[in-house]
């Protein structure tokens, strides 16, 4: 088998595509996340920390002026982002629980036991044991 028919039935196989699709679906959830976090719970705890942009929140390692943005404080010297990272930190979170719980129900529906098979009618039994003493 050449390379290129070798190749093409990998990438044609069901579980690279179901990957590709997953990934494309990954993206635009990880947008959905990001939206929740930044824009609903971030500004919430922000209200709570003192009512500023926690994404804004750092410590100046230059000695910039303290009120500053985080952009601005970056134009003045290096800034520890801590605020950034938090908010980047919960997101993970959220997107890795939400993950968790998607696998958890698929394994679930996977190892979900069939029904066991319903007994024979009590003719089809007493013509089984008829025939068998037949046999003997």
């Amino acid at each position: 088998m050449s390379m290129m028919e070798e190749f093409k039935t990998f990438a044609l196989k069901g579980n690279v595509m179901d990957l590709a699709v997953g990934v494309i679906i990954g993206g635009a959830f990880g947008k959905i996340v990001d939206s929740l976090v930044q824009d609903i719970i971030m500004p919430v705890v922000g209200k709570i920390f003192g009512g500023l942009d926690f994404a804004n929140y750092y410590f100046p390692l230059n000695g910039q002026v303290a009120g500053l943005t985080l952009a601005e404080a970056k134009k003045a010297g290096a800034v520890l982002a801590y605020g950034n990272f938090i908010t980047i930190a919960l997101n993970f979170v959220i997107l890795a629980f939400v993950i968790f719980q998607m696998v958890r129900i698929i394994n679930k529906l996977r190892n979900a036991t069939p029904p066991p098979p319903a007994a024979d009618p009590e003719n089809i039994v007493l013509l089984r044991e008829i025939r068998d003493s037949l046999k003997k």
